[in-house]
């Protein structure tokens, strides 16, 4: 039986031959998704709620973030001997690639307060873009930096200059608004937060470990340290822990992909955030996350040295073996000559 191919119309095989079309890349939705919101936040901060920042800082913060992004990453390139990762993909990779930068940049200067002194943020965005480069792991098979960039250049910044420097009094980011309005911006920012995070970053168990771990140990602290059970819940009705929950914690470059992971990472940083109450630690949620991180990092480098000495051990055994196999071999055949 022979059968003869049928035509097919222009526009079908023109549909055949291009394919199904690519899904866009969830990672680059949520940076996209992520740098849009901080940045029409940050509009709105400086000319209707109430930031009390210099308004020129945001701009130097973020051309900061973007000559030090580029310079460490030739640094980085030219050291590991590969092609620099906004190259290739002309103005569109350039621009994906500096948008972790751009988020950092905003985030350090929307959340901290120098008065007129421009060097904590300055420094702050240098430390968390460096950071990238500088403190990294081997996880899941390569490089990847677990250092939360914003959170770890405002951590560090607050160590270094925390006699006259500080994170942003609260007040400001409701500070002009009315009544209904101080009531709808936390709601925007949550709801805003919750479909980037449930949709595109996928941290949804990560931000229910960390909210359900944090009134957890409110409570435990009220019982056992007799706190007011008001002021240790009344920090989760604040736009900054909003903000923090939303866009700070759920960094999807720095938090692990597994839901049971996520939820440990967010129960971690809650309960870590208790410990350092108990002893009176100011800045909590930014050293919370800052020392969580750190021991996921140390965590990834342990199980890869304890992974390599296996496999060192399992090398030498085998060599070792073969060896000891050649004399019997060699006996073997004197007997049968």
């Amino acid at each position: 039986m022979s059968t003869t191919a049928q035509p097919r119309p222009k526009g079908v095989a023109a549909a055949a031959t291009a394919g199904p079309a690519k899904p866009k890349d969830p990672r680059y939705l949520a940076l996209r998704n992520f740098a849009i919101s901080i940045s029409v936040f940050n509009i709105f901060g400086y000319t209707l709620l109430g930031f009390e920042q210099p308004w020129l800082w945001p701009i130097i913060a973020v051309l900061t973030a973007y000559a030090c992004e580029i310079c460490f990453e030739l640094i980085s390139a030219w050291a590991q001997r590969r092609a620099p990762r906004f190259r290739g993909n002309g103005v569109r990779g350039v621009y994906e690639f500096l948008l972790p930068a751009h988020i950092t940049a905003l985030a350090v200067n929307m959340l901290t307060y120098g008065n007129n002194q421009l060097l904590p943020v300055f420094f702050g965005v240098v430390v968390g873009v460096g950071g990238k480069h500088a403190l990294q792991a081997p996880i899941a098979g390569r490089m990847r930096h677990f250092m939360n960039p914003s959170n770890f250049g405002i951590t560090m910044s607050l160590l270094c200059f925390g006699s006259w420097f500080s994170i942003a009094p609260p007040y400001e980011f409701t500070e002009n608004a009315n009544t209904y309005f101080r009531v709808m911006i936390p709601l925007i920012i949550a709801t805003a937060g919750t479909v980037i995070n449930a949709l595109l970053t996928k941290r949804t168990p990560l931000i229910v470990g960390w909210l359900g771990a944090f009134a957890i140990q409110a409570f435990i602290r009220h019982w056992i340290w007799h706190v007011a059970l008001f002021s240790a819940l009344g920090v989760m009705t604040g736009v900054a822990f909003v903000l923090f929950t939303n866009y700070m914690i759920s960094d999807p470059g720095t938090t692990p992909m597994k839901g049971r992971a996520q939820f440990v990472f967010g129960s971690s940083v809650a309960f870590v955030y208790g410990i350092l109450m108990v002893f009176n630690v100011v800045y909590t949620l930014f050293f919370a996350t800052t020392i969580v991180c750190g021991l996921r990092g140390l965590g990834w480098w342990a199980a890869h040295l304890i992974k390599r000495a296996r496999q060192a051990d399992a090398t030498g055994a085998e060599s070792s073996g073969g060896t000891a196999a050649q004399p019997q071999q060699s006996q073997v055949g004197a007997v049968a000559a």
